[in-house]
């Protein structure tokens, strides 16, 4: 049996939705294929300690997609499709051995505040980089919004040179070079700071002393104190939902429990893809929302492609891992620095600069480490929805931990796989976590443990990072996924590829797959042409 359509979307995560429907509002007939029993990709929710404790199992912030061109173009839809959010003015914030904890709120003045308790002329460098981020803003996101490269991404960058002269593109090429350290140190005085800026770096995959680091440090920072912090009311999935719903409402079609099996290329061209015994027939276009290998390694397998194309793919690198684990709670966390740390968003436990740096070497050589950052999410300080009245739902981002586990640095995991560690593991973060939370573990109602190989088996996607692919500048901008390859085409005609393994990379902004969509409903240069005349005729 075979299932007609012009465009074929293999993974229904929030680019390929996207792509969906943008092909779908231009009038193709568009089917999306998902391996899982729902859609969303990394973006779920779900009650997987106790029934009434909703947690995000990967993505928890929003900010990237409400700050994106498909949301400012589709948010009254969106809204009408049932999209909710809550937003807080407590983002984030940093806390410290010592008990010291600096937050940052989107009133300015409180921001100041905590960070002149611990330095005066860091709160001023604070307020000289904030002004700089709200100048920088329009110019930088307009060039990050646009594909990579292009004549658009040129005229972004030349928009940013008219208001902010010649400097503008030297300063975006070396925030682009960048370490997270040599940023912060340039700026700051106190390791406090340093490490409040550079801990959005180990969000991807940049330890302080990699180059690039300071970009996405120097960029997530300002932004969150800017906006604050977006999260779904109920869930991450409010937005898969409204996502699913607008699809559907232009005539998309989306089926799950269906795992692509291969794509059939006919005459150089994908033709269709076969998933659960069935053919799915593309007439225009098959678009997977996968990574390299999962696409040119698995559903292509035996396909004749280029040499230094496949070369490519076997090289395409993965970042260290990332193990998750997710609380239901009595109580918030009984922060040592005070109760005022519940308000806030994200909680980074670093905590300085050196255990960033070490936590990472030790992953990149195999060895589980002794002293993990954490990033501890608090969506219920926000969003009370998510649990039953008074109680809490906790996310706990471990980084960085390694995909493959060769040792223990502390000596204390004999385990040599995922299977067997991840719950000893789990219990070394939780020890941390309870050093600035006394009295943690007799608040926690359940727990569920995602280890970088949960997080694989849920979705092939997060492979190793959960990120798609390291973002490493060698791999990034316009060299994502590969040299050449950064425009979503592929050497097989007809074949397109988004997500997080192509520009803009990870995230929930829905770039590729807004992008990519715009580009295949763009009007042909005889249609544009035809247009133009027919508009003339009528003038006349």
């Amino acid at each position: 049996m075979s299932v007609a359509s012009d465009a074929v979307v293999i993974g229904a995560g929030h680019n390929g939705l996207v792509a969906a429907i943008l092909l779908a509002k231009a009038g193709w007939s568009v089917t999306v294929l998902e391996r899982n029993g729902e859609p969303g990709g990394a973006v779920r929710t779900e009650e997987v300690t106790v029934p009434g404790f909703k947690h995000d199992l990967f993505a928890m912030s929003l900010n990237a997609f409400i700050g994106s061109s498909f949301f400012a173009e589709h948010k009254d839809e969106l809204f009408a499709h049932g999209l909710a959010l809550s937003t807080s003015a407590k983002p984030f914030g940093s806390i410290f051995p010592d008990g010291t904890f600096v937050g940052v709120s989107t009133r300015a003045e409180e921001t100041l505040t905590s960070v002149g308790a611990v330095s005066a002329s860091d709160a001023e460098s604070w307020r000289r980089l904030a002004a700089r981020f709200r100048a920088y803003a329009p110019h930088l996101f307009a060039t990050l919004a646009t594909p990579m490269p292009s004549a658009a991404a040129a005229l972004a960058v030349l928009g940013g040179v008219r208001a902010l002269g010649l400097k503008w593109p030297l300063d975006l090429t070396r925030l682009a070079a960048q370490s997270s350290r040599e940023f912060v140190e340039e700026h700051f005085e106190r390791p406090e700071l340093h490490a409040l800026v550079a801990s959005w770096g180990m969000h991807l995959d940049f330890a302080p002393d990699l180059p690039g680091g300071a970009l996405f440090a120097f960029l997530n920072a300002f932004l969150f104190a800017e906006h604050g912090l977006a999260i779904g009311r109920g869930g991450a999935r409010t937005v898969i939902d409204a996502l699913v719903s607008m699809l559907r409402a232009h005539g998309g079609r989306i089926v799950t429990g269906a795992d692509a099996e291969r794509i059939v290329v006919e005459r150089g061209r994908a033709a269709s893809v076969v998933a659960r015994g069935e053919r799915y027939e593309a007439s225009r276009a098959v678009i997977a929302n996968l990574t390299p290998a999962g696409l040119f390694s698995r559903l292509l397998d035996g396909v004749d492609l280029p040499a230094d194309f496949r070369r490519s793919v076997a090289r395409y690198r993965f970042g260290p891992g990332t193990l998750v684990i997710h609380l239901a709670l009595d109580d918030l966390p009984p922060w040592r620095a005070g109760e005022a740390v519940g308000e806030f968003s994200y909680v980074h436990i670093g905590p300085y600069l050196e255990d960033m740096g070490l936590a990472y070497q030790q992953a990149i050589a195999g060895l589980l480490p002794a002293e993990p950052m954490l990033v501890v999410g608090q969506p219920t300080a926000v969003d009370p929805t998510r649990a039953p009245e008074g109680k809490h739902v906790l996310w706990v981002m471990v980084r960085v931990v390694p995909a493959r586990i060769a040792g223990d640095a502390a000596g204390e995991i004999d385990a040599r796989n995922w299977e067997k560690a991840k719950e000893p593991y789990a219990d070394r973060a939780i020890g941390i976590l309870e050093r600035y939370a006394p009295g943690l573990r007799d608040r926690i109602l359940g727990r569920f443990v995602m280890s970088p190989a949960d997080l694989e088996r849920s979705n092939p996607n997060l492979i190793g990072d959960g990120l798609g692919g390291s973002h490493h500048p060698m791999q990034n901008f316009f060299m994502r996924p590969f040299p050449g390859w950064s425009r979503y085409r592929t050497p097989i005609e007809g074949l397109y590829m988004c997500g997080a393994s192509t520009w803009p990379g990870a995230g929930t902004g829905a770039g590729s797959g807004y992008l990519l969509g715009k580009e295949l409903t763009r009007p042909t240069l005889a249609a544009r042409a035809r247009r133009f005349f027919l508009a003339r005729s009528a003038a006349a």
